[in-house]
């Protein structure tokens, strides 16, 4: 009998195209044999869609039109399973739609990946394939995530935030923990991804212009010295605690700006603003190389750190950790986690001997055997406390002590 899967994608992100293409690749590599696909989208405006036609990348050529030929869907448990419903009741009633085994969120970036997804299918106890929500939910903060790393002894580039109104009420303090870094300097905004709205600041004009693209995205802003001469190696991580393996590395092209952009990332194989050439392939687009040309005790380090990531923040599935080495020094700092990964990091398995349809089976088998570990949990406790309670906040009828 095949599985039901959820497969859970877009949302309101400035990553929501990529989710997309990493959805669909997603969708393509499950084994139609042991799995039945449902796919669910969730619009700009929060909306969620099911349709079997939006397995097809040609329903997001307009995506204005997917309310047209897709259905509107809510979740709702029937009989102690959650099923997708739609939205608007039939001529008798809602008439439950699909029944769900398992999910398999691919979302990037804010309304998602920070733990919101996690957080909607934990409150429907539907199984699922990511970090859960409190891992999620650090591993989008990149300040959260610092604070961690560094009190666990991980490596980490010179590095401080502020809230984005601090530039306004105390510019003179920020700029003066601008000057002991030293620039050049990297801006980031703290809880978005895929390089949006990041920027490199060589003096104090740039730094603040470089600040209010920043502030466009988030309200809590990352300034970091930057490496030079540098390189970025990633790793990948599949599974969960202490059960857990690393990919192959692969060390990313920065290019002449020092930067890898949202356009280096996605748009790598298409052509102007992705709209003609090759398809894009998401995070395969971009300039890599595979494996990294590392020797092996650089590599058993880097690997090293990658799980000890994973292991710190408490993650699950597949996530991505991205590291800076200094080509000078060798000297490697961890950069950041992508708990869920552009492409799910499936070009990294493949040279690690994981077929992408192997790694979907291992995501699904990690998020049933968590459900069946919570399964044996104690959530709940019973008690006679509200059979007790009286309106008067009293326990009892002859005004007993206060609860």
């Amino acid at each position: 009998m095949k599985l039901n899967v959820a497969v859970i994608f877009g949302s309101e992100t400035v990553e929501h195209e990529v989710s997309v293409i990493s959805a669909h690749q997603a969708m393509e590599a499950l084994d139609p044999d042991r799995y039945h696909v449902l796919p669910i989208y969730i619009s700009k405006d929060r909306r969620f869609y099911y349709s079997e036609g939006l397995r097809s990348m040609d329903a997001y050529r307009d995506l204005s039109k997917i309310p047209s030929m897709a259905q509107q869907i809510t979740f709702g448990i029937i009989d102690n399973r959650t099923w997708i419903l739609p939205v608007k009741q039939g001529f008798f009633a809602r008439k439950p739609i699909e029944p769900i085994d398992v999910a398999i969120p691919v979302m990037h970036g804010t309304y998602g990946e920070d733990g919101m997804i996690a957080g909607l299918l934990e409150a429907y106890r539907i199984p699922y394939t990511s970090c859960d929500l409190i891992a999620a939910g650090v591993g989008q903060d990149k300040v959260l995530q610092k604070h961690i790393l560094n009190d666990n002894g991980l490596p980490l580039t010179r590095w401080f935030w502020v809230w984005a109104d601090e530039i306004d009420t105390n510019r003179e303090e920020v700029l003066k923990k601008v000057h002991k870094l030293i620039y050049p300097v990297i801006l980031k905004p703290a809880r978005t991804g895929s390089s949006v709205g990041i920027s490199i600041a060589h003096n104090d004009e740039e730094y603040l212009e470089c600040f209010e693209e920043a502030r466009q995205y988030d309200e809590k802003i990352i300034t970091e010295k930057v490496i030079k001469p540098m390189r970025e190696i990633n790793c990948s991580v599949l599974g969960e605690g202490t059960e857990a393996i690393t990919s192959v590395l692969e060390e990313v092209s920065h290019g002449d700006s020092g930067l890898l952009d949202f356009k280096d990332k996605y748009l790598g194989n298409s052509g102007k603003n992705g709209a003609k050439g090759t398809p894009s392939k998401g995070m395969a687009s971009a300039a890599r190389i595979v494996p990294a040309p590392l020797d092996d005790a650089q590599t058993a380090y880097i690997k090293e750190l990658a799980l000890k990531t994973f292991r710190v923040l408490g993650c699950a599935g597949v996530c991505r950790i991205d590291f800076l080495m200094d080509a000078e020094t060798k000297t490697v700092y961890v950069n950041e986690i992508n708990t869920i990964p552009g492409s799910l990091s499936f070009y990294l398995w493949k040279e690690a001997g994981v077929s992408f349809p192997e790694l979907m089976d291992r995501l699904v088998d990690i998020a049933l055997e968590r459900e069946r570990r919570r399964s044996r949990m104690t959530f709940s406790y019973d008690s006679n406390l509200l059979a007790a309670y009286n309106a008067n906040g009293t326990k009892g009828s002859k005004g007993a002590k206060k609860i």
